[in-house]
């Protein structure tokens, strides 16, 4: 098997080494500025790193893959998090670690105008939201009357990773090509480079960071031994659910199969990996990834 020259930005290593680290803040900096809209407001000109936010028994499970904290020269506050599998209530998690990151500005004593804003960024490799159509949304706290954004602390901006289908052809926009740069770095070539970045030298730094000829050994397993915990966790997954399809064979009912599908490809498995698992013909689960697609 031919190695692909980038590694897989999903994977928690790899993102750590993109955009956690103090020599590539630009990146960080740059991807930040392109995926969050400031409403008029300045862009990001600087920014430092901070102690990230994690809740122990989230870290214990292996559910959150990374988490990188950073503060603007304003001391506004960017949670960027990568999330790969599927788990009940990320929405109310973000919810959690922006509510976290926002009280511990303050020291006792200290005044609430101190505070300042939260934004939080999740890149992630499932269906979050199976009603909409687009694989970028924006989340604010709106006066429901006026749309008049007067609570401004808080705002929320996620990447949906399956619902992105443009080919390298139809790359237009920054978001355009950092959504395809998460779902498809190991796929790229040196050929195509040139039409990826174009003039953007940060996109172009972010796939070289990925180059694994520029990876130590050290580094390159630390990587691998990312890579096996999370096959490990699959295959987990696949074994339970296999257990599952067993059962509802048993039974004769060809429902739980579907449902087990519709719940493999909502988690961003391949229909080639669903249609071996359950079993199931690629045309009917494709068929089910349409609708769980569809908004």
């Amino acid at each position: 098997m031919v190695l692909g020259k980038f590694l897989d930005p999903k994977n928690d290593v790899a993102f750590k080494r993109v955009f956690g680290r103090e020599k590539n803040k630009d990146i960080l900096i740059h991807f930040l500025n392109d995926m969050i809209d400031f409403r008029g407001g300045s862009p990001i000109t600087e920014i430092s790193f901070l102690q990230t936010v994690q809740d122990p028994e989230i870290a214990a499970k292996k559910q959150s893959i990374v988490d990188v904290l950073c503060k603007d020269a304003k001391g506004d506050q960017y949670i960027v998090e990568m999330q790969v599998a599927k788990t009940d209530g990320f929405e109310k998690r973000a919810q959690y670690y922006a509510a976290k990151a926002y009280t511990s500005q303050l020291n006792s004593g200290e005044e609430y105008h101190l505070l300042k804003e939260i934004i939080f960024l999740a890149i992630v490799g499932f269906v979050m939201f199976p009603d909409k159509a687009a694989y970028k949304s924006d989340h604010e706290v709106l006066d429901r009357v006026t749309h008049d954004k007067d609570l401004k602390d808080f705002s929320f901006t996620f990447l949906e990773l399956p619902k992105f289908k443009k080919s390298l052809s139809e790359l237009s926009t920054s978001v355009e090509k950092w959504t395809y740069f998460f779902k498809y770095a190991q796929e790229v070539r040196d050929k195509d480079l040139d039409q990826l970045s174009g003039t953007d030298l940060f996109i172009r730094k972010a796939y070289e960071e990925l180059d694994r000829h520029y990876w130590t050994q050290e580094e390159l397993d630390s990587y691998e031994r990312s890579v096996k915990e999370e096959r490990d966790a699959k295959a987990i997954l696949r074994a339970s659910f296999k257990d599952g399809i067993a059962q509802g064979k048993a039974e004769g009912k060809i429902e739980g199969l579907i449902q087990v599908a519709t719940q493999l490809l909502a988690r961003g498995i391949s229909p080639e990996e669903v249609a071996s698992i359950t079993t199931l013909d690629l045309a009917t689960i494709r068929a089910i990834e349409t609708k769980v697609l569809s908004p």
